[in-house]
């Protein structure tokens, strides 16, 4: 992106001109891009994946997958149940940041559902998440959802609004078992 002049750090806030990172692994061609490039700036994870540092620039962006949501608004992108698949990683603190970003929005993608090696097929909006499961994302940073079906947002949402949004945007064919899920949990 840096290359093709879509990224220059121009309207940072901080580390004006300086596209942070903390470690990078790649290619000959990326790494003969960060040797000796001004442009750069190398920093401790204390620092790169901070909230607080995040938070400093407007308008932040931050993109991340995950592997299930619950209709609180709880987000697992460790595990499927207590199989761990990832690390956690600076997830959260990009949520985080970009949450408290002025102008700020984080993105948590999904397929609204997943097919097993059989050809089950399991949804990824659930009532609950699969017992077990790493809670990566707490209800309460969750700001936008994004499947295939759309993007709800649930910032600041209360526990019945963010069910609905999140319901809205599951796969259509899993839509009504949600809505009794959420009733029999008196959401």
């Amino acid at each position: 992106m840096t290359l093709a002049g879509k990224v220059s750090g121009a309207r940072k806030n901080i580390d004006k001109y300086k596209q942070v990172f903390n470690f990078a692994f790649g290619t000959r061609r990326m790494y003969d891009f960060i040797d000796d490039n001004p442009g750069l700036a190398s920093y401790s994870v204390d620092y790169v994946n901070s909230a607080e540092v995040i938070s400093r620039n407007d308008n932040v962006v931050a993109i991340n997958a995950c592997l299930e949501v619950d209709l609180f608004g709880q987000v697992c992108s460790e595990s499927i149940g207590t199989r761990q698949i990832s690390g956690t990683g600076g997830q959260l603190d990009f949520v985080e940041g970009a949450y408290k970003s002025k102008g700020g929005q984080s993105f948590l993608c999904i397929p609204s559902t997943f097919e097993n090696r059989d050809g089950e097929i399991f949804f990824n909006i659930k009532a609950i998440l699969t017992p077990g499961a790493i809670v990566t994302d707490p209800r309460t940073m969750t700001h936008m959802l994004v499947t295939e079906f759309g993007i709800g947002d649930l910032k600041g949402k209360s526990t019945w609004e963010r069910a609905e949004t999140l319901i809205s945007i599951a796969h259509p064919r899993f839509r009504e078992e949600l809505i009794e899920e959420a009733r029999k949990m008196n959401i």
